[in-house]
């Protein structure tokens, strides 16, 4: 089962995300922040990654930071609600897939685990 790991510090929308893609079949870890991420990952590997770009602890730059020196190859789609052109590439420089507006509506999620999951495949040795 293709897996994916949201990583979001709100309970409330990590929750609707994690609903939204087990209605479409995915299996879903989640993680309220940065450290418990970089745990998880140490211990498994899922097909893609949401991850919040502003929490407390460890902000999703650093978690994409920490995942390129420990040389995860992971899609990362992040979710953000300050979507800023720097911000923007400063995540793209650091190997996220796409930056995207929190809270995306279903379809819109969807479309872009799709198109990670697609990325990932044609990555794949």
């Amino acid at each position: 089962m293709t897996s994916i790991l949201v990583v979001e510090d709100s309970w409330l929308t990590r929750r609707v995300i994690c609903k939204i893609l087990r209605a479409e079949g995915y299996e879903t870890w989640e993680a309220s922040s940065g450290p418990e991420a970089l745990e998880l990952l140490a211990a498994k590997t899922p097909n893609c990654m949401l991850l919040d770009l502003l929490m407390p602890e460890m902000e999703g730059r650093e978690v994409l930071q920490a995942m390129r020196d420990r040389g995860y190859n992971i899609p990362v789609i992040v979710i953000t609600a300050d979507i800023q052109a720097t911000t923007k590439s400063e995540c793209m420089e650091l190997g996220a897939l796409a930056v995207i507006h929190k809270m995306p509506n279903s379809d819109e999620l969807i479309g872009w685990i799709k198109k990670a999951l697609s990325a990932s495949e044609e990555s794949a040795p």
